[in-house]
């Protein structure tokens, strides 16, 4: 079986990324999958690097001596810029290993849809509203599930109106507050604001990575935790919870990826009544989205022991010290045998379509 696995793309997660499908790759040979690679540079072309997985070694889409493609929606083929079907570029199924904007966002999703090619993942709605943390928080609500203070506004808005929401934040919230932008990942252009100054700060970060941006109320002492969800046919598996100690004020990127200084506790020390809490509002929300196949449910636990649904990402990190495949490892689904169930489920899933 062939299976054709995107990575990079013109977010800012393009590098985690690349170090997502550098593991898939490794688990796909593993299970004797043959793998067609391409991958899309950060202005958005596409490149075929054919099935030499150590391409994968570098940081990011190398562009130089590679043939650039682009997906015919009318046969699903990979063709050249002359609309030749590029040879040994044929394929079953994607899996696409991207993360943030345009890859997870629905936007390649729909692309996929229009070629009647299978994918593993969340289609076109689902992907585009857990992509926004506004839409996917309305979500939240619309169906009961508990949730930190927070107000959504416009980079817009926030020029022509910024006097009136700062008081705003500071009358209902105070400080401290999180500001990040509404359609990303990997926290990436988040920062925490402790006065009006880090607040202008933190606006004039998050704004350079989307035109919306999320104020979120801080929650004291905060443990973070997470939830992996496996949706294989029509069973789904919710996992043990875990707990991420972030070694830093709180969980950013440079903690994550540079620093790699997190302690990842599976399964976290939590009273019963929390982890069935947590259990039971990651299938829910799973649901309501409209998941398939996979996604990672975030929460937050402050002093009060009352849990906070934070976020769901529907693509999440696949790398080495990645969080969702260590949940599902550590319930007795190893690594290889995760991507392989995701790839044949897509396949199912396209079947039946």
């Amino acid at each position: 079986m062939r299976v054709l696995v995107l990575y990079g793309g013109r977010s800012a997660e393009h590098e985690i990324s690349v170090i997502s499908a550098r593991a898939i790759c490794k688990a796909l040979s593993f299970k004797k999958y043959s793998i067609v690679l391409v991958g899309i540079g950060q202005d958005g072309s596409w490149h075929f690097k054919g099935s030499d997985i150590s391409i994968l070694d570098h940081e990011s889409v190398v562009e130089r001596e590679s043939c650039v493609v682009h997906l015919d929606c009318n046969s699903g083929d990979l063709v050249n810029q002359r609309g030749d079907v590029v040879k040994e570029s044929g394929f079953d199924v994607v899996f696409p290993a991207l993360h943030g904007p345009y890859g997870e966002d629905g936007s390649l999703q729909g692309l996929l849809e229009m070629a009647n090619v299978p994918y593993v993942g969340s289609g076109v709605a689902a992907s585009a509203v857990a992509m926004d943390k506004q839409l996917s928080r309305l979500i939240f609500e619309a169906i009961g599930l508990p949730q930190t203070q927070h107000i959504a506004i416009n980079r817009i808005d926030w020029a022509n109106e910024q006097p009136s929401f700062i008081s705003r934040i500071e009358k209902e919230f105070g400080y401290p507050v999180f500001v990040k932008p509404a359609n990303l990942g990997s926290s990436i252009g988040i920062s925490k604001a402790t006065n009006q100054a880090q607040l202008l700060e933190a606006f004039a970060k998050a704004s350079f990575y989307d035109d919306k941006m999320l104020v979120e109320q801080s929650v004291d002492d905060a443990r973070e935790l997470e939830c992996a969800v496996l949706g294989i046919g029509n069973s789904v598996t919710v996992s043990t919870i875990g707990e991420i100690v972030p070694g830093s004020e709180f969980y950013s990127y440079k903690a994550k990826y540079i620093d790699d200084c997190a302690e990842l506790i599976i399964p976290a020390n939590l009273p019963s009544e929390v982890v069935a809490a947590a259990k039971d509002f990651s299938l829910r929300a799973f649901r309501a989205i409209g998941c398939s196949g996979l996604a990672r449910v975030d929460f937050l636990l402050g002093n009060s022991q009352r849990l906070l649904i934070n976020e769901i990402n529907t693509m999440p990190g696949f790398t080495p010290i990645s969080m969702y495949p260590k949940l599902l490892a550590h319930d007795g689904i190893a690594y290889h045998d995760l991507i392989s169930e995701l790839v044949s489920s897509a396949l199912e899933k396209g079947k039946i379509k």
